[in-house]
C-alpha cells in the first residue's frame, strides 16, 4: 500500500494489497476490501464501506453526507460492494435516518460524473453511464442499465434488466426487462438483445413480451391489464416479477408506447 502524500486516519480499516494514489484521504470509520485500489485525489469519507476489489478513479468522493436539508448528522453508511468501479468524479452520499445507508452492488460500473444521492440502493452488476444523477430513495435493480446524463427522479425504481436510453427524465417506475426511451420516457420495447446476452431463452422471452403487449398495448389500464395477465398467462418467475412489479408501484410505472402523431394531437 502506498501512503506518500495520503492522508489516513488512523481508525481507519484498510484491507491487504490496497493500492492508494496520492493527495487521497481518508477518514475515520472506514473499511477498505482487500485487493481494492484507489486512484489520486480521491476523498473517502466517515461511514464508507468499500468491498474487495474494486478500482475507484481519480476525483471521486465517497461517502459525504446528504444534501438534505432534514439530516441531523444521524450515524449512516455508504456500502459498495465486491469488484465495483467508479470512475472519475464520481459522488456517493451515505444514507439518513430513512433508511440509514446508501448500497451500491458488487460488479457494478459507474461511470465519470455519477451521483447518488442519500438512501439510494444500487443492485448488482448495473451500469450507470457518464452524468447519471439519481435523485434520494431511488432503487435499481440487477442488470440495468441507465444510459448517459439520465435523470431519476427521488423515490423512482427501476427494474432489473430495463434499459434507459440517454437523457430520459425518468419520473415514473421502470418495469423490469424493458426498453424505455422518447419524451415523455414510455415504453420502447423489451430488451430482448440484453435478455439473451445473459441467457435467457426464447420462450422466457416470448413470455416477457406477452405480459407487455397486455399492459402497454392492450388499451387496458393498469389493474386490468395485470388481472389479465395473472389469468390468461402461465405462471413463471418473469411473469411474477413483472405482476409484483406493477402491485407495488407508489408512483405508478411508465406510459405505453404512443406514436407521435398521437402524442401531438394531445
Amino acid at each position: 500500500m502506498k501512503q506518500s502524500l495520503v492522508s489516513i486516519h488512523p481508525e481507519a480499516k484498510i484491507g491487504a494489497n490496497v493500492s492508494i494514489g496520492h493527495f487521497t484521504t481518508i477518514d475515520r470509520n472506514v473499511v477498505i476490501g482487500d485487493g481494492t485500489r484507489i486512484g489520486s485525489n480521491v476523498t473517502i469519507l466517515e461511514g464508507s464501506r468499500i468491498g474487495k476489489g474494486c478500482n475507484i478513479f481519480p476525483g471521486a468522493v465517497i461517502g459525504a453526507i446528504p444534501q438534505d436539508l432534514k439530516f441531523a448528522g444521524e450515524e449512516s453508511t455508504v456500502e459498495i460492494g465486491n469488484n465495483t468501479t467508479i470512475r472519475e468524479c464520481v459522488t456517493v452520499n451515505r444514507g439518513t435516518k430513512s433508511k440509514g445507508r446508501t448500497i451500491v452492488g458488487s460488479n457494478t460500473l459507474l461511470m465519470a460524473y455519477v451521483h447518488i444521492a442519500h438512501d439510494c440502493i444500487i443492485g448488482n452488476n448495473v451500469i450507470l453511464a457518464n452524468g447519471v444523477q439519481i435523485a434520494g430513495e431511488v432503487i435499481i435493480d440487477d442488470w440495468a442499465i441507465i444510459s448517459g446524463l439520465c435523470a431519476i427522479h427521488q423515490f423512482v425504481r427501476i427494474g432489473a434488466h430495463a434499459m434507459l436510453s440517454g437523457g430520459s427524465l425518468v419520473q415514473k417506475d421502470v418495469p423490469p426487462y424493458i426498453k424505455a426511451a422518447r419524451d415523455p420516457l414510455s415504453y420502447a420495447g423489451v430488451n430482448s438483445i440484453g435478455l439473451r446476452r445473459r441467457d435467457f431463452t426464447n420462450d422466457q422471452i416470448c413470455d416477457i413480451q406477452n405480459c407487455y403487449r397486455v399492459l402497454f398495448q392492450s388499451n387496458l389500464n393498469n389493474s386490468e391489464a395485470v388481472a389479465r395477465i395473472e389469468a390468461e398467462l402461465p405462471a413463471s418467475k418473469e411473469r411474477d416479477e413483472i405482476i409484483l412489479f406493477v402491485k407495488n408501484s407508489d408512483r405508478g410505472i411508465i406510459k405505453g408506447y404512443h406514436r407521435m402523431s398521437e402524442q401531438k394531437e394531445e
